[in-house]
């Protein structure tokens, strides 16, 4: 028996990577680097197979670890090589929401996580004044004004997603606003089979998103006027009000679906 070593050490082995989880950690390496980037191809087989010094096999092999991850995308008998993809919020929210679907997680306790970092997020920007990050929501939101001025309501439903990231990327926190977005993702796709299986009449969403533009501009006011205190009161009670609108008709109680309905 080695020193040190109990007869549970067979258990501890150590694991020897594969030639092919090798080229795939260096071509990994490489895309999150930026050194390969969105879009680029990889050299064709025989080329990659010739600098790397490995099988045909062993190569894809490589592929398929990096297309499950969806780094590349392989299409098969193209001439090219395959196609870089950079790391992606919706693949993370993807993969999330499988594990939030095998543990039963409700659309109601999705929501209280949203819940949970936006007025912290409030409280953040208002005690700076914004620090000038709130330029770009202004800009945003004038965008969304003139989108139901021109009865463009679904590209204003599809900002409104879009102000909830810009608001948390605002705090410059890149975890907190990788957080946000994927939770954002997730509701995003609840909120699209909602619409279809609640439809409402064009004047209660004309009402409904002028409600919503008015309560956006008004806690961007209240950011920039320093009011702490307002701003975190007015935006919880905000969430709280579209939370008791997308949970509504037992919506709440089902289940969060990663794989679509």
């Amino acid at each position: 028996m080695l020193y040190g070593m109990d007869d549970d050490s067979t258990s501890q082995r150590i694991h020897v990577p594969k030639t092919s989880e090798i080229v795939a950690d260096k071509i990994r390496a490489q895309i999150i680097r930026g050194e390969l980037n969105e879009g680029d191809s990889l050299p064709p087989e025989g080329q990659l197979m010739d600098s790397l010094g490995i099988s045909r096999p062993t190569l894809r092999e490589a592929f398929r670890i990096l297309e499950a991850e969806g780094l590349i995308s392989v299409v098969r008998g193209s001439r090219t090589g395959a196609k870089v993809h950079k790391p992606s919020v919706e693949l993370v929210s993807r993969y999330a929401g499988y594990v939030l679907e095998s543990q039963g997680t409700t659309i109601f306790d999705l929501y209280q996580a949203r819940l949970a970092i936006e007025p912290s997020v409030v409280r953040w920007l208002a005690t700076d004044k914004g620090a000038g990050a709130t330029v770009r929501l202004r800009n945003l939101l004038a965008d969304m004004e003139r989108m139901l001025d021109e009865d463009r309501h679904d590209d204003f439903i599809d900002h409104v997603e879009h102000f909830h990231q810009t608001l948390v990327a605002s705090t410059g926190l890149k975890t907190l606003t990788f957080m946000s977005r994927m939770l954002l993702n997730l509701a995003g796709k609840h909120q699209s089979g909602y619409q279809k299986r609640h439809p409402r009449t064009r004047e209660f969403r004309l009402k409904a998103h002028r409600a919503g533009l008015r309560s956006y501009q008004k806690v961007v006011d209240l950011i920039e006027a320093g009011r702490v205190e307002d701003a975190v009161a007015h935006w919880r009670l905000h969430l709280h009000n579209a939370n008791a609108t997308w949970t509504s008709d037992g919506e709440g109680q089902r289940v969060v679906e990663s794989l679509g309905s």
